[in-house]
């Protein structure tokens, strides 16, 4: 309507034509209102997200946000703890090398020559020799007997070209990207600085797919072993390959660690590897719904949780989801302090508590009509979250009744940060045979890693064809 017309000079029935027209664009433009106002709620919700209150990965947050603790006052405060002992670099009884200072040769006073002298003070140097490279020659001598027979010998087997690199080198390198992810220039570049032997990138390249070809039996025992693994956790993430994305995906426990990567993000990817399928133990995740497909018992990641309860309850002012962090904080204290499951009547009452916060939770978020379109009815961030927490209680509370199953899946997130380290150090990859190298290598590396091993002895044994063999069980 662009100007107001004569009231005057209409007549009844003009004025009940005109009453009806802007009561209908009235309501036109409050249902306008309320989905722009909505759609800003939406907006500014994404753009407070960061990796304190969502999944989002720390990588990803712009102006740092100020951390906050979990920790009540008074609690166990951060850093070193009382009685800690701590660790300091300390004299050893066998060194490698003595200089002794001696005294001046005379007595600065009387003259007289100074002959007997006594060590009183020892100080020692840690350091490492001068690093160069060495170069051993392995010759074939003949001999021809009286006989006329000529006898000759034969080169080792590990020597198989006129010249190569030997496996201290190799492990060097394969230790360097996958363990410290330094890009393939920059390793090559190091081994010359380091060691007087600069790698061409192919040369770099060619050692890893050598190590992937010597590694990939024993990783592939390892996803058989995870399959009767009592729990595990899984995760995944984007990797880029090419431009394109590629997903890889995690299967931890508390000594292995299995990385695969694949096109698809769910169950293709799940039946390519066969691993998870045939799976029976416990399942640790995020809730993300191919997992809840799978046919074994889950437990949910209750890190995944605290986030979202905080966003609920910084952002939307939301009282009932702090009081579901402090029960669930709470929780995780005393089975940490019981060191088990807790007895029944416990249980009872964090699972009754649990109940009556996520009432109170619904109660703050009516659930909207149905919208009459195909589909579920789209549901508040709040709610969806509220639904997700009762439906799948047994799954957010099972760190309370079985003892092997953590809080978190932070063993599986684990497993995924240095992958996306490497990802934002070098960039991506430039092929899928690239990314599935480094998932083999860094399958072994993580899985020994854990248990303890020294990974630069651990590979110069690979390369000369006797990986060692973590514990499967």
């Amino acid at each position: 309507m662009d100007a107001l017309p004569d009231l005057e000079r209409l007549s009844v029935a003009d004025k009940d034509d005109l009453i009806r027209a802007l009561f209908a664009q009235v309501k036109a433009l409050t249902a306008q209102v309320e989905a722009l106002t909505a759609k800003v709620a939406d907006l500014e919700g994404r753009l407070a997200k960061n990796s304190r209150n969502s999944s989002k990965p720390p990588s990803s947050d712009g102006f740092k946000p100020k951390p906050k603790s979990q920790r009540k006052a008074k609690q166990k405060p951060t850093g070193g703890q009382k009685g800690h002992v701590g660790h300091t670099l300390k004299k050893v009884a066998e060194v490698d090398h003595i200089e002794p200072h001696a005294p001046p040769s005379h007595c600065d006073v009387c003259h007289r020559p100074l002959s007997d002298t006594a060590i009183v003070e020892t100080r020692q140097v840690f350091d490492i020799p001068p690093l160069h490279h060495e170069v051993t020659e392995h010759q074939v001598l003949e001999a021809r007997c009286a006989c006329g027979k000529l006898h000759r010998g034969a080169f080792p087997a590990a020597v198989a070209a006129p010249v190569q690199y030997g496996p201290r080198i190799k492990a060097a390198v394969v230790h360097l990207t996958h363990q410290h992810m330094m890009p393939v220039a920059r390793t090559g570049d190091l081994t010359g600085d380091l060691f007087g032997l600069t790698l061409s990138d192919a040369t770099v390249l060619a050692i890893n797919e050598e190590a992937r070809a010597l590694l990939a039996p024993t990783v592939v025992a390892m996803g058989e072993a995870l399959k009767t693994a009592p729990v595990a956790h899984a995760d995944e993430t984007g990797m880029r390959v090419a431009g394109k994305i590629h997903w890889l995906h995690v299967l931890a426990t508390a000594t292995l660690t299995w990385i695969g990567s694949h096109v698809n993000r769910g169950r293709k990817a799940f039946d390519a590897f066969g691993i998870l399928p045939a799976f029976v133990g416990t399942l640790i995740h995020d809730g993300w719904k191919p997992y809840r497909d799978l046919a074994c018992t889950h437990g949910l990641c209750n890190a995944h949780h605290l986030r979202e309860l905080t966003y609920v309850f910084e952002e939307m002012g939301q009282a009932w989801a702090k009081r579901l962090i402090d029960l669930l904080v709470e929780a995780c204290h005393e089975v940490a302090a019981a060191g088990g499951p807790l007895p029944e009547h416990r249980i009872t009452h964090y699972r009754s508590a649990h109940a009556r916060i996520l009432a109170e939770g619904e109660a703050d978020n009516p659930r909207a009509p149905p919208s009459g379109k195909r589909g579920g009815t789209k549901q508040s961030k709040a709610l969806n979250l509220i639904d997700r927490l009762r439906v799948h209680a047994d799954d957010v509370w099972r760190f309370m009744t079985d003892h092997n199953v953590p809080f978190s899946n932070n063993t599986a997130e684990q497993a995924v940060r240095m992958p996306k380290v490497k990802q934002k150090i070098s960039g991506g990859f430039r092929t899928p045979s690239g990314l599935e190298t480094f998932c083999t290598i860094r399958s072994y590396l993580a899985t020994l890693h854990k248990q303890g091993a020294n990974l630069f002895h651990a590979l110069t044994l690979t390369f000369q064809g006797n990986p060692p063999q973590p514990r499967f069980a």
